[in-house]
């Protein structure tokens, strides 16, 4: 017999705040983002995706951005943790990125902002509103001022695997982004499955191709989708890749920003990608969270309060979410009697 190898040890990321609220249709008050970023952080997760510092014109659930990041500094449930915690918040733009400097100076800002590449010339377009040549240039500069300012900079890279615009992408040009993504100054890279085009078998390879040409796994995040329902089978083919870094949302939410919001059209980023537009969704935390749990895989996190905060988020959002786990619990250690 030939066992699966695969990390005794890895770092999770919770994105559900952003990423995960971005999809949805209706306004998520203040109050629920706090209490869940709180809830996550006394669950164990040292690294949460918080906000959107772009123009809420577009994107009106991130409204309250700076109000967020302010309450979350000076909680008092999380008083005893916050210091040891990163927040990021996304800064697509360099009118976003000096938001997050402003508000670092004024103590409250992130400590970690994420720019974004497709290798998708016209997802690149649709998603920053510049051509790759412009946008690297931009990037490079936003680097260096949020250095300055005492910020982290994740570089993501998109359509890895496969454009919702342009159809097959090439896994070659990813590793050249990520590369070029380091060079310019980037903390970290995250790898990211957008639309959910990522089967196992190419997961595998890519992480193998990144993994050999820039070594550190702490450097790189996987960044799945359950499009098509294979996340969890596409993080344990990045495990055996050797990838230690994962990001999830609860109850499996998210994706691409809402185009209608509490009653009225908004921007977004322009039409969906698909028709259903609940089809849609990131790894499950949850799932997650317990899959790593009975594997063996350490996490450091407090697997019950997860499933807790995940039962919550579903009546927050007002709907029965992806995860199995919070329906069918985890998988009990003795007998049940039955």
């Amino acid at each position: 017999m030939t066992p699966l190898k695969y990390p005794k040890k890895v770092e999770l990321a919770d994105i559900t705040v952003r990423d995960g609220f971005q999809h949805e249709e209706k306004w998520i008050p203040t109050p629920a983002k706090l209490w869940i970023a709180e809830e996550l952080i006394l669950a164990g997760y040292k690294r949460l995706e918080i906000t959107n510092l772009g123009n809420p014109k577009g994107m009106p659930q991130f409204a309250d951005a700076d109000q967020l990041l302010r309450e979350i500094r000076t909680s008092k449930r999380v008083a005893a943790q916050i210091a040891d915690v990163e927040l990021t918040a996304i800064t697509i733009r360099e009118r976003a990125v000096d938001r997050a400097i402003r508000l670092r100076k004024e103590g409250v800002g992130p400590d970690r902002i994420l720019m974004m590449v497709s290798t998708s010339a016209s997802h690149m377009v649709k998603n920053s509103g510049l051509d790759h040549a412009a946008y690297w240039t931009e990037a490079e500069r936003c680097i260096r001022k949020a250095h300055d300012a005492g910020i982290k900079v994740n570089g993501t890279v998109s359509t890895i695997w496969g454009c919702p615009i342009e159809g097959p992408t090439k896994l070659e040009d990813a590793v050249t982004f990520t590369r070029r993504f380091l060079e310019i100054g980037a903390d970290d890279i995250e790898h990211a499955d957008h639309d959910g085009s990522a089967p196992p078998n190419k997961v595998h390879e890519y992480f193998s191709m990144i993994l050999e040409a820039m070594p550190d796994p702490a450097k790189h995040l996987a960044h799945f989708h359950v499009t098509r329902g294979w996340g969890l089978a596409n993080v344990l083919a990045a495990l055996q890749a050797g990838m230690i870094r994962f990001e999830s949302t609860l109850g499996g939410i998210g994706g691409q920003p809402a185009n209608f919001f509490d009653g009225y059209p908004v921007a977004g980023t322009g039409k969906y990608y698909y028709q259903d537009a609940n089809s849609v969704g990131l790894v499950c935390t949850e799932d997650l969270v317990v899959m790593l749990d009975e594997m063996g895989i350490e996490s450091g996190l407090d697997v019950d309060r997860v499933l807790a905060t995940g039962r919550m988020v579903e009546r927050i959002v007002g709907r029965r979410l992806r995860s199995e786990t919070v329906k069918s619990g985890r998988i009990p250690k003795k007998a049940t009697g039955f």
